[in-house]
C-alpha cells in the first residue's frame, strides 16, 4: 500500500519534458518543511491505495509519461513495487535529496530530478551529497533560487559534487526578479538551463490538480 495525496493529467510545468502531456501521481508526506513549499497539502493528505489500484487509475489516461512527486515519494517503503509496475512507462521522479538515492530500484526510462535545498528553504542541511554519484546523464537536478546567497551556495555546491545530469535554475515563485538569475548564470559561465514554472503562468499559483 501507498499513501497517496493525488493523481491527474496534466502538462509537465518544469524540467526536460516541459509542456508535455504527463500524469502525476502526487505521494502523500514529507521530511522537510521548506519555506516556500507550495505542496503542503501533500504532507498530510492521502489515502492509502494497492499498487494496483494505482495502476488502474493510471492506465485510465492516454499517455506512457509519469511524474512520481510528493511530498517526497521515496519516503515510502513500496515505491520500489510501484516504480517496477511503471516500468512501461517513461518517469521522472521528483526528490528532495535528503533521501539515498542507492535504496531505489529505478527502472530504464526511469529518472531522477533531485531537488538541491538552497538556504532559503530552511532545509539545506538536508542534503544527502552521496545522491550525485547515483545521477546519470539525463537526470536533473534542480536548484530554487531566491536571492543572491542561494545562488552562491548552489555554485560550490555543484563546484564540489556535480558529476553528471541537467542543471536547472528556477526562482522562488514572488520572491526575486527572474532576470537576476540569468544575468548571475551568465556571467559565470554556468552551461545550466533557466526555467520557470509553467502551471504557474497558466493556472492560479495555488490552483490543485494542474
Amino acid at each position: 500500500m501507498l499513501k497517496v495525496n493525488e493523481i491527474f493529467l496534466s502538462i509537465q510545468g518544469e524540467g526536460i519534458s516541459t509542456g508535455l502531456p504527463t500524469i502525476f501521481v502526487r505521494l502523500a508526506e514529507c521530511n522537510l518543511r521548506c519555506s516556500y513549499c507550495d505542496t503542503v497539502y501533500s504532507y498530510k493528505e492521502g489515502q492509502e491505495m494497492t499498487i494496483e489500484e494505482i495502476m488502474e487509475k493510471v492506465n485510465s489516461f492516454k499517455y506512457k509519461r509519469v511524474c512520481l512527486t510528493g511530498g517526497e515519494p521515496l519516503l515510502q517503503r513500496e515505491v520500489n513495487k510501484l516504480l517496477e509496475a511503471l516500468e512501461g512507462f517513461e518517469v521522472n521522479i521528483e526528490t528532495n535529496g535528503s533521501v539515498d538515492l542507492s535504496q531505489v530500484e529505478r527502472k530504464a526510462n526511469q529518472r531522477y530530478t533531485m531537488d538541491i535545498k538552497t538556504p532559503s528553504s530552511g532545509e539545506a542541511k538536508s542534503l544527502c551529497l552521496d545522491n550525485f554519484s547515483h545521477l546519470e546523464d539525463n537526470d536533473e537536478i534542480k536548484m530554487v533560487i531566491g536571492n543572491r546567497e542561494d545562488y552562491l551556495w548552489t555554485k560550490e555546491i555543484i563546484s564540489e559534487y556535480y558529476q553528471r545530469g541537467l542543471l536547472t535554475y528556477s526562482p522562488i515563485y514572488g520572491k526575486i526578479d527572474p532576470k537576476e538569475i540569468i544575468q548571475w548564470i551568465l556571467e559565470d559561465g554556468i552551461d545550466a538551463r533557466f526555467q520557470l514554472q509553467l502551471h504557474k503562468v497558466l493556472w492560479h499559483p495555488e490552483e490543485r490538480g494542474v
